[in-house]
């Protein structure tokens, strides 16, 4: 497997939304006899806002507007004006009357989200798309205003975020709210069909899983603008940031780690690992490489591959070895296609998908908002929320050198941004500094403490 051959088959994504975005499926065909509160019937319109603007937020709300059945985005929140305006040229470009945010409905402050939402609920769609560190403070507002949710991930960065992602996910059940996560390779059909066959057995017991997510430089560090404070310096390179991404290995190999674990029916009870800044230079605290293994309640292992460097092997998706034969297969891995024996080599594909094409981000927002208009269950708040988990585990391991239990994961009260609530301007100060010389804060493992 070569990164050439593997990225030439990417899907596309919301970062490609200005060069793609035409590009759609209808939603499925809809009830038109529905009608409560908390969802829709075909013949109403949704209401839908955007909470964060950037690349992904653009790209979720094309897709929600993209949907069967008419929906508008009338609210938009940000914190800087530039990704504010991008997005609203692009969108009203794209959809027209689709999307009526005037001014007086562009909110640019911390507090905007809760303008923005306000607007919408009860009954709308909150498409919250910011850094994941502010995902569980947005989830819960959104969920308390009796707002349906598409989230983006992650989820969380830490374990107390990703309890109260769980918490808030359960009193959507309780009101009948619907949640969709920005898992979507969950929705990609010939990934759908790929882990079906494993699940019933083409390969025998599942005993291994990789994921790999291997490629060039990432998380690329603008220089500090002049008269911008620390904090939206921070944000504007949220990838660079702990506390904002939760690490290269949770925001970047999140969808491989998720896939794994689908493919393995289970999530993992422990995890040990490594990682660090071995070639990376920005004053940031971004890890340039990671290796984790997770262990299954079976024994079996889960091992995770991250790593951002320059003229090094790269692979970007998910191998699964069973008893009998392997699959090559994940985000990044376009055609999956599984193997008998452990060779993935032409002669020796035993099964390859042969349906029509499949836009995993399109189908996840038709399937939430086929939800709401014929008021279906739906909601894969934990399912996320465990996947982004995982992702943590991973890092909590590497990053302190010594091996961690999911239930002591899931137990930790270290927050990576303590008051991030509290945070009220981009004045404010930010929840990590650069010491004397210039430096941020980087993990040391063996020394790192992560309970």
């Amino acid at each position: 497997m070569t990164m050439a051959s593997n990225m030439g088959n990417r899907g596309g994504s919301r970062r490609d939304f200005l060069k793609t975005s035409g590009a759609a499926l209808a939603g499925a065909a809809l009830a038109s006899t529905i009608s409560a509160r908390a969802y829709a019937a075909e013949q109403n319109t949704i209401k839908v806002a955007l909470i964060g603007c950037g690349g992904r937020g653009t790209g979720a709300a094309a897709n929600a507007l993209s949907t069967a059945g008419p929906t508008q985005l009338v609210a938009m929140a940000d914190v800087f004006s530039n990704r504010m305006e991008s997005s609203y040229k692009a969108l009203s470009g794209q959809f027209g009357k689709k999307v009526d945010v005037p001014p007086d409905r562009q909110f640019l402050s911390f507090d905007g989200f809760k303008k923005a939402i306000d607007l919408i609920a009860p009954g709308g769609v909150a498409l919250l798309c910011t850094p994941p560190a502010f995902r569980p403070i947005h989830l819960e507002y959104a969920v308390a205003k009796g707002c349906h949710v598409f989230m983006e991930k992650s989820f969380a960065v830490d374990a107390p975020g990703i309890r109260r992602v769980l918490k808030a996910g359960q009193v959507a059940t309780q009101k009948n709210l619907k949640v969709a996560g920005g898992l979507m390779s969950r929705h990609y059909k010939p990934l759908e069909e790929a882990v079906e066959q494993l699940h019933k057995g083409l390969i025998g017991e599942r005993i291994t899983c990789w994921a790999y997510r291997v490629h060039g430089p990432v998380g690329f560090h603008d220089f500090r603008k002049s008269g911008e404070s620390e904090l939206a310096h921070q944000i504007r390179n949220y990838s660079c940031y702990t506390w904002l991404n939760g690490s290269f290995l949770l925001d970047w190999l999140i969808h491989n780690l998720d896939v794994c674990c689908w493919c393995k029916d289970a999530w993992p009870v422990s995890a040990q690992g490594q990682g660090g800044r071995q070639v990376r230079t920005d004053a940031d605290q971004l890890f340039d490489h990671y290796a984790v293994e997770y262990s299954f309640a079976d024994g079996t292992r889960l091992f995770a591959q991250g790593r951002h460097q320059a003229n090094t092997w790269g692979f970007f998706g998910d191998v699964i070895h069973g008893a009998t034969g392997c699959a090559v297969l994940g985000e990044g891995v376009q055609n999956p296609k599984i193997y008998k024996g452990h060779r993935p080599s032409p002669e020796n594909v035993i099964w390859e998908y042969k349906g029509p094409p499949c836009n995993q981000y399109q189908v996840e927002h038709d399937l939430l908002f086929d939800a709401i208009r014929n008021d279906k269950p739906y909601n894969e708040t934990e399912r996320c929320a465990k996947a982004a988990m995982v992702g943590i585990l991973g890092r909590m391991a590497a990053e302190s050198g010594q091996e961690i239990t999911w239930d002591a994961a899931m137990a930790s009260n270290l927050e990576l941004a303590p008051g991030l609530d509290q945070i009220a301007s981009l004045d404010a100060p930010a929840p990590v500094r650069a010491d004397a010389s210039g430096q941020y804060p980087v993990a040391k493992p063996g020394f790192t403490k992560v309970l």
